[in-house]
């Protein structure tokens, strides 16, 4: 039977999804895992690829055209299948000739690649069609405000509605990182983990945490506490469109190496726009590290439904009592925020403890 492409849904609140642009025509020949589109939702700019391999056909969905999730938009025939007869796509404009990088810069700058004049082949326009289009925008309305992208509008409704809806509270630590960097630098020295980072090694602990206390682990969905299907850390990634969150999925299965690489490509897909569907999907807990910008300690918004956030500051050394003495130790501010419906203080304050207890002893972690 052919092969249908569906429009994905990528979150429980998601009803539809904007088809931005075809990548391959009706009646061209596409490979298992290539790309066909582009698709807008309510979280992320995703390509979506081919379920089979064979021709495109039955093309539904125009470009530009908002439609619901689940909704069949072509289909992929084998050898000598033959799709049914279905209408052709509404009438709506066709999207301007440009480059993939044009098209991105256009979207996280807010300009419309329509109203452009393209220097490229064909009057195509080129990434330096909307970086000049981007400087003349930037100087008009300097001043009067900036453009909202979908993926920042979709990020600000959904902190919004979080911080509105779930009973929020945090609980923080300082912990002695001497470890933690010993840890990182031995890391380093093995094949693979050239580039391990503090973050790679809090999604370790953090999913051996995790495992310890399943019910950090849980949501909060229509009056009862449901289980995570799995360890599956979300990880914050700053972007130029938008703050997103892919996901490190069965995080507590994976050695440090594989969390690293796993890490290392979700970020590069996050800041050059080719998250895939299941990217984002079915993260059951996120780590926001911003000790990178100098920051010491802060406090972040639960990403519902997970039940819990940490937040993370920089290692920095600091005088502290040990032994009844002053010495300098490198020290680490954890900050965990909980929702209270699925944990309360007691429970979170366990949880807690035994990320820092990993985090200055790691060594009963299988790394």
């Amino acid at each position: 039977m052919p092969a249908e492409v569906i429009m994905p849904a990528l979150g429980m609140a998601q009803d539809t999804g904007k088809v931005l642009r075809w990548l391959k025509r009706d009646g061209e020949t596409v490979a298992k895992g290539e790309p066909l589109l582009e698709v807008e939702t309510d979280k992320v700019t995703v390509e979506i690829e081919s379920p089979a391999a064979g021709t495109l056909a039955g093309v539904r969905a125009a470009e530009g055209e908002e439609v619901a999730v689940g909704t069949p938009i072509a289909v992929v025939l084998a050898e000598g299948e033959v799709a049914e007869v279905a209408a052709p796509p509404a009438p709506g404009p066709r999207q301007p000739l440009a480059s993939p990088k044009a098209r991105r810069l256009a979207r996280e700058r807010g300009v419309d690649v329509a109203a452009l004049a393209g220097s490229g082949p064909g009057g195509a326009v080129l990434a330096a069609d909307i970086e000049e289009a981007g400087g003349k925008l930037q100087s008009v309305t300097s001043g009067e405000g900036f453009e909202v992208g979908t993926v920042w509008r979709v990020m600000a409704e959904r902190t919004t509605q979080a911080w509105q809806e779930v009973p929020q509270f945090v609980l923080s630590r300082d912990v002695d990182a001497s470890r933690l960097e010993s840890w990182r630098a031995a890391a380093r020295r093995r094949p693979g983990c050239e580039n391990v980072s503090h973050t790679d090694l809090l999604v370790k602990v953090c999913s051996e945490a995790l495992r310890r206390h399943p019910r950090v682990n849980a949501s909060w969905r229509e009056g009862a506490i449901v289980p995570g299907a799995g360890v599956n850390i979300a990880i914050a990634v700053a972007t130029d469109a938008g703050l997103v969150a892919p996901v490190v999925h069965r995080a507590d299965t994976l050695d440090l190496a594989a969390i690293s690489a796993r890490r290392r490509e979700l970020a590069e897909a996050a800041r050059a726009g080719r998250l895939r569907p299941e990217d984002v999907q079915g993260g059951t807990f996120t780590i926001s590290n911003l000790g990178m910008y100098g920051v010491d300690v802060f406090q972040a918004i639960v990403n519902a439904p997970q039940a819990a956030i940490l937040a993370v500051g920089r290692i920095v050394e600091r005088p502290v009592a040990l032994n009844g003495e002053v010495v300098v130790r490198p020290v680490l501010t954890l900050s965990v925020s909980f929702d209270h419906r699925v944990a309360d203080g007691a429970r979170g304050a366990e949880f807690l403890d035994t990320l820092a207890a990993l985090v200055e002893e790691p060594a009963g972690l299988v790394v």
